[in-house]
């Protein structure tokens, strides 16, 4: 059974960091791509960042790009976000997520495994 597991959420200030990080389990991690995804309230699921199966490429929305940075360790089938320079809209749920579909990974719809989300608040 397929587990993604996220830890690393919490309230901070604005300008402070946060890493993120994601355990997976029970599917073939080194064949998927690997996202993270974001919901505030009352907003829908957004894409914050993805890599790609062996690392070698790294996606960001342009509301990120420049202050988080996505890895993946292929050895712990783990991915990790750090998030620097945080700001108060970057307040919301995180997920991690898998795609094996080698398709778009900015988009929620072709990813196959979700973990529950984790909460980071940035206080301004």
């Amino acid at each position: 059974q397929a587990q993604v597991v996220e830890s690393g959420g919490g309230l901070v200030q604005a300008g402070g960091s946060l890493t993120l990080s994601c355990a997976t389990s029970g599917f073939r991690f080194r064949s998927h791509a690997m996202g993270w995804f974001r919901q505030a309230p009352g907003k829908e699921r957004e894409f914050v960042a993805a890599i790609s199966w062996s690392g070698s490429r790294t996606y960001y929305a342009d509301s990120v790009k420049g202050r988080f940075t996505i890895s993946r360790d292929n050895a712990k089938d783990t991915v990790t976000l750090q998030m620097n320079s945080l700001k108060p809209e970057d307040t919301a749920v995180y997920y991690c997520a898998g795609n094996s579909r080698r398709t778009s990974v900015t988009v929620p719809e072709e990813y196959d495994y979700w973990g529950q989300g984790t909460q980071v608040t940035v206080s301004s």
